[in-house]
C-alpha cells in the first residue's frame, strides 16, 4: 500500500507476563492467610530483608507496603500496593517502579487438604527510556523476576506444609493412648 508503512524506532512491546503455579499440601485458608500475612513477610521468605507495612489497619485493597530484597546482588526497596482482595480467593499487588509498572495477580483454589497457587506477573515499561532498555534488560528481568517468584514459592509452601504437620502432630497428641 501507499504510502508505505515505516516501522517505529520504538516499537510498543508486549507486557512481560509470567505464570507461576504451586501445589501446597494445606488448606486455602491456610495458604491465603500466609500469602498476605505482610508483618510476618521477612520471616515467612528468605529473600525478603524487609517488609514496612505503611499505615494502619488489617491488610487488605489499599494497603500499601515496602520491601527490600537483594536482587542482582544489591538492596531493592520497592513500595506496592494491593490493589484488590477477595479472601481467600485472590489478591491483587501493583508497584510502579524503575519506569515500568508491576501487577501481579495471585489467585487460590482448593479446599482443606490442599490449595493450588497460581501467580501471574505482568509487567510493562512506561517511560520512553524504560521502553528503550526493554529488549536490553528484559531477559534478565524475566530470569530474577522468576527466581523470586520460585523462591517465595518455595518458603511459603515450606512454611505452610510445617504448620499443617505441626497441627497434626498436636492432635495425634490428644489423643488417648
Amino acid at each position: 500500500g501507499w504510502p508505505p508503512q515505516r516501522k517505529s524506532p520504538f516499537p510498543i512491546r508486549r507486557p512481560m507476563s509470567l505464570v507461576f503455579e504451586e501445589m501446597i499440601a494445606a488448606p486455602i485458608q491456610l495458604v491465603f492467610e500466609l500469602f498476605t500475612d505482610l508483618p510476618h513477610a521477612a520471616e515467612h521468605v528468605q529473600s525478603i530483608q524487609q517488609l514496612d507495612v505503611i499505615g494502619k489497619g488489617p491488610v487488605g485493597k489499599g494497603t500499601r507496603f515496602r520491601v527490600t530484597r537483594l536482587m542482582f546482588g544489591k538492596q531493592a526497596t520497592e513500595e506496592l500496593e494491593i490493589t484488590a482482595f477477595d479472601p481467600p480467593r485472590s489478591y491483587r499487588v501493583e508497584a510502579v517502579a524503575r519506569g515500568a509498572q508491576t501487577t501481579t495477580i495471585y489467585r487460590f483454589e482448593g479446599g482443606q487438604r490442599e490449595t493450588r497457587v497460581v501467580t501471574e506477573v505482568t509487567s510493562r515499561p512506561l517511560s520512553p527510556m524504560a521502553k528503550l532498555m526493554n529488549p536490553l534488560v528484559g531477559a534478565a528481568r524475566k530470569r530474577s523476576v522468576t527466581k523470586a517468584m520460585l523462591l517465595d514459592h518455595a518458603d511459603l509452601k515450606r512454611v505452610a506444609e510445617a504448620r499443617v504437620a505441626a497441627l497434626a502432630a498436636a492432635q495425634d497428641g490428644d489423643l488417648p493412648a
